[in-house]
């Protein structure tokens, strides 16, 4: 059941110890949907305590990725700054024996000789989870578990309670692995003070044969999203959809909408499927929709700068682009296309394989034919309409197959006429004179 109208303070809590991954991003997704759809905001919290493997670089990947799909986020909370306020809850934890410094028998060389405890009341917890329902736990089985290595150096369970608190946080929105942790949460919020926030545990992301997801699957880092050609609206729009519905078939929405559209009601509690070919297929769908100045601004970032230095390349670029977006999914493939020399022919002379011009005989009649198309019929429906009786009474394939390898020089490419049309007459005549030579 979801909670009041009231102002939702969520956040968002990576580690800077690699680029950001599609499930975080949906992690974060999700808690900026909900503090927006309830008035509030979503708090950036940086987790850095792990000084070995935090980089700053990592930090600034996940700026960026959440910045590129649009996400916006305040100036981050930083673990690392924060040791003095840690201390201070954990002396007030010792003094009042709710904590205590624990003598331990290290199992290995280098391992601590003491630790901070928390002194475990052994009880009973029972939270209301927004989309799981009631979930109870008998903490017994937690023993006094570790808190801190020290004053100056908190351990995970203390750090975000303290946090939290700190924020202001008021909903704690993160994957089911995490449910494990909330006990343990809540026994340190009890024990500080702090009041406890409402949990709503997310769905896990499986690949499409239901195991865990792995680089395989699509688990990789925005960066690499990004880099492939994916529209950073698509991204969002993908990873909404996977575990949280609106309640009907549509599949279509920006991240305003989302805002106003969601609900941790419509989360299920079952994992959801990370699919790729859905994603891809969304992707061109969104690629099909863009303006026009926006589709030529993404596609020229993916040509090959040599490429670009065709004499005729701005006046045939425009004249293709529709041919380009028919064949794509996600933009890196134009770049793979213009590098295996798919569109050369457009710019230059092809060149011709014998095997591939197997019949020319009926290519002479077919110049009688093209050069009666006047100026104004010179488009794809044109040429087709003249050209076709007669295709159809020799046979197609025995004229249209010389046609397009006539233009094109390749085994695969666009339809004739289109081939012919961008081309020009002129030039769709004199290339269909040189096969013939």
């Amino acid at each position: 059941m979801e909670t009041p109208k009231t102002k939702a303070i969520t956040r968002f809590p990576p580690s800077p110890t690699g680029n950001l991954h599609v499930g975080g991003l949906r992690t974060a997704l999700f808690n900026y949907l909900y503090a927006k759809r309830m008035g509030g905001e979503m708090v950036f919290r940086i987790e850095d305590t792990d000084k070995e493997r935090s980089k700053k670089e990592y930090e600034q990947n996940i700026l960026d990725s959440l910045n590129w799909v649009g996400i916006k986020v305040g100036e981050p909370w930083r673990q690392s700054e924060r040791t003095e306020v840690y201390k201070g809850h954990l002396k007030k934890m010792i003094d009042s024996g709710l904590a205590y410094i624990s003598k331990e028998t290290p199992k290995e060389e280098g391992e601590r000789a003491e630790v901070i405890r928390f002194k475990n009341p052994n009880k009973k917890i029972a939270f209301e989870d927004l989309i799981l329902g009631t979930i109870e736990v008998d903490t017994t089985d937690l023993g006094d578990f570790v808190i801190a290595k020290d004053l100056e150096t908190p351990l995970y369970h203390l750090a975000v309670v303290v946090d939290d608190f700190d924020m202001g946080v008021t909903h704690i929105i993160r994957g089911q692995e995490h449910i494990a942790n909330t006990p343990r949460q809540i026994l340190i919020q009890e024990a500080i003070g702090a009041p406890r926030p409402f949990y709503g545990h997310i769905p896990l992301i499986l690949a499409p044969d239901k195991t865990k997801l792995s680089k395989r699957h699509g688990a990789v880092s925005v960066t690499q999203y990004k880099d492939e050609g994916y529209l950073p609206e698509v991204l969002v729009n993908f990873l909404a959809l996977i575990g949280w519905n609106p309640g009907n078939d549509r599949e279509f929405f920006t991240l305003d909408e989302l805002c106003k559209e969601f609900s941790l009601e419509k989360v299920q509690k079952s994992s959801g499927v990370f699919d790729v070919k859905k994603l891809n297929w969304m992707n061109k769908e969104y690629i099909k929709k863009l303006p026009k100045e926006r589709l030529t601004e993404l596609v020229l970032e993916r040509v090959p700068k040599d490429k670009k230095d065709f004499p005729s390349f701005s006046q045939v670029f425009e004249k293709i682009l529709p041919i380009i977006v028919d064949r794509i999914e996600r933009f890196d493939e134009v770049t793979k296309m213009f590098e295996a020399g798919e569109f050369d022919y457009f710019f230059a002379d092809p060149v011709y394989e014998k095997s591939l011009l197997k019949n020319t005989s009926h290519l002479p009649k077919l110049l009688d034919i093209l050069g009666g198309i006047t100026d104004d019929n010179w488009n794809a429906a044109g040429i087709k309409s003249a050209v076709w009786d007669f295709a159809t009474e020799v046979g197609r394939g025995e004229v249209l197959w010389p046609m397009r390898v006539s233009l094109s020089g390749r085994e695969k490419s666009p339809d004739p006429f289109t081939l012919a049309e961008v081309l020009g007459k002129e030039e769709t005549v004199r290339r269909i004179k040189m096969s013939l030579e």
